[in-house]
């Protein structure tokens, strides 16, 4: 499937099939909603912050789940070629296999912290979702590490990300954008 610009120069770019851009959008919102929520808790008077767990851990658990689908769609279907010089490509594919590494790490480690606290979860407050560690103070601290670097980290990336979307789209102009749009 292509994206075909007219105008000065008719040029077309082949985009990737509905499905990623689906995934690709569906995680992006999730990341926006959850990431700020995770933030503010520690800021939110204690009659809301049970709330805002639930809601922070549910969003986060979805996304682990979109993301174990994204990573079984992008073995699966075909992708647009890469464009760009060799570095360009090696910093595309570096920065993208870290985004959906740490899309899966920040989630799991979140979850498992959770449970090493002691907290049942119950996704979106009606799935209990079973524990396969359960209360296990000792490697809770780590766990919780885990993910707050994470979270920071996956920031960093997400800059990243922008940044070359901004690179390709304002500065180089081309139609790189439209390939996920």
């Amino acid at each position: 499937m292509t994206f075909r610009k007219t105008g000065s120069r008719d040029i077309s770019v082949t985009i990737y099939p509905p499905v990623t851009r689906i995934l690709h959008w569906l995680v992006a919102v999730l990341v926006l909603l959850t990431w700020p929520l995770g933030f503010t808790i520690s800021f939110i008077s204690k009659e809301w912050s049970l709330d805002f767990y639930m809601i922070h851990e549910s969003l986060g658990f979805l996304v682990l789940w979109i993301m174990l689908v994204r990573v079984g769609n992008k073995l699966t279907a075909e992708a647009p070629e890469a464009e760009g010089n060799k570095l360009e490509r090696f910093a595309a594919s570096t920065v993208h296999g870290l985004l959906y590494a740490f899309l899966i790490i920040m989630p799991v480690s979140g979850f498992l912290a959770t449970n090493a606290h002691g907290f049942p979860f119950e996704w979106f407050g009606l799935v209990p979702i079973w524990s396969p560690i359960g209360k296990s103070p000792e490697i809770a601290g780590i766990l919780s590490g885990i993910h707050w670097a994470s979270a920071w980290i996956l920031l960093g990336l997400f800059g990243a990300h922008i940044g070359a979307v901004l690179l390709h789209h304002v500065i180089k102009r081309d139609l790189t954008l439209y390939k996920i749009l």
